[in-house]
């Protein structure tokens, strides 16, 4: 269970930001928020006034909210009415009330803008994503162990890998071992309508291939109706094998790819690999409490352009905007590696770092790792090696 002192570290930081923007309190439904601030992902409401106790209202499972949960007052939902009551009692109804709008379905929307008339509602929810960008050790020490995980999936990939088999074969291989290391299986993606399973293990060609993620690559899945990651390519001898890896336990994930190989890539294809480990680590000796994001991104796409590479960097035809993200309880956390984002790093920052070079007809060379933001540097959380993996 996650402890109630973090528990109550979290809350106060919500409570403090609200205090500072006249906000009364926070109605939070969405799940990772709901999990970061009760520790438990039941079914329910959780109500933080701006001052005073949070109160957790679940319609299921409340049994088990009070188990997972360390936080004191978790009652059982019985109505609306009494739902609006309880916010009634601990802020005035002329106050402002924060949703997650970023999340919240029009039509549930709707349905809390009517109960809650009188409460000026705002949107909450860029405030909770940047108390979640920084990270407790608590929540460092998760995703240290999510690391584990990632490494022993790394090492297990070296052991199967062989000419013949289909990617979703190794994708499922990969997956199995996953699960039976504690990984949960979710991998949970906070913007609308993108979604992923366990991530991306690709080859060949298929590896280029773009698709609806907003990641530079895709990869053509199984059928159209999730047309993304692995399908039924086949690996063969001299080309690259994308393995783009989420490990998730209890919650907290990090995001790793490592390119394999069957023989040897094209010489042009290692040089690009190569490339992408340089601008790994140039970014990862950059990022200190204070830089700029968008400086981080800027410095990428230079070191690419000097290479001629730049026309391959993050995609192809069609790009992607960024070579990095926060992740956490989620892929898509703060802060975003890209251009025109002018948010400084942070001290507990987790950032994915992920160049990649696109080669379309051909593949996908590039790396990623999983990194907090130190006192003078990207500290690494996940380790494996950074050699191409020749086999």
């Amino acid at each position: 269970m996650t402890p109630l002192e973090e528990l109550q570290k979290r809350i106060q930081k919500l409570q403090e930001t609200m205090q500072q923007d006249n906000i009364g309190g926070a109605l939070l439904v969405q799940r990772a928020d709901l999990f970061y601030f009760s520790g438990t992902g039941q079914n329910g409401h959780l109500f933080i006034p701006a001052k005073g106790d949070p109160i957790l209202v679940v319609k299921k499972s409340v049994i088990r909210a009070r188990q997972e949960s360390q936080l004191n007052n978790i009652i059982p939902f019985s109505n609306w009415d009494n739902l609006i009551d309880l916010i009634r009692q601990a802020i005035p109804t002329s106050s402002k009330l924060g949703l997650e709008l970023d999340v919240l379905p029009a039509n549930l929307f709707l349905r809390y803008q009517k109960m809650l008339e009188g409460y000026q509602v705002i949107d909450i929810s860029e405030k909770i994503r940047q108390i979640r960008a920084v990270k407790s050790n608590y929540e460092i020490g998760q995703m240290e162990e999510a690391a584990k995980i990632s490494t022993a999936v790394f090492n297990h990939a070296r052991n199967i890998i062989r000419e013949g088999l289909t990617e979703v074969e190794l994708a499922g291989n990969l997956e199995f071992h996953a699960r039976t290391l504690g990984h949960q299986g979710a991998v949970r993606v906070r913007s609308f309508n993108q979604e992923l399973y366990y991530g991306h293990i690709l080859t060949g060609e298929n590896s280029a291939l773009v698709s609806f993620f907003d990641s530079p690559t895709g990869g053509s899945g199984l059928n159209p109706s999730f047309p993304q990651g692995a399908g039924a390519a086949i690996i063969r001898q001299n080309e690259p094998i994308l393995i783009d890896f989420v490990s998730v336990l209890r919650g907290y994930m990090v995001d790793q790819t490592r390119i394999f190989c069957l023989g040897q890539l094209p010489l042009h294809l290692q040089e690009a690999y190569r490339q992408s480990v340089i601008i790994r680590d140039k970014l990862a000796e950059m990022g200190k409490p204070g830089v700029m994001a968008e400086t981080l991104f800027d410095k990428a796409q230079e070191l690419a352009a000097r290479k001629g590479l730049a026309n391959h960097f993050m995609g192809y035809v069609e790009k992607v905007n960024f070579v990095g993200h926060g992740v956490g309880l989620e892929l898509d956390e703060l802060p975003i590696i890209a251009p025109g984002i002018d948010t400084p790093l942070e001290e507990g920052m987790v950032i994915a770092l992920e160049p990649k070079f696109i080669f379309p007809g051909e593949g996908t060379v590039g790396i990623e790792d999983t990194y907090v933001v130190g006192c003078n540097r990207l500290e690494k959380l996940t380790a494996f090696s950074d050699d191409l993996q020749t086999l």
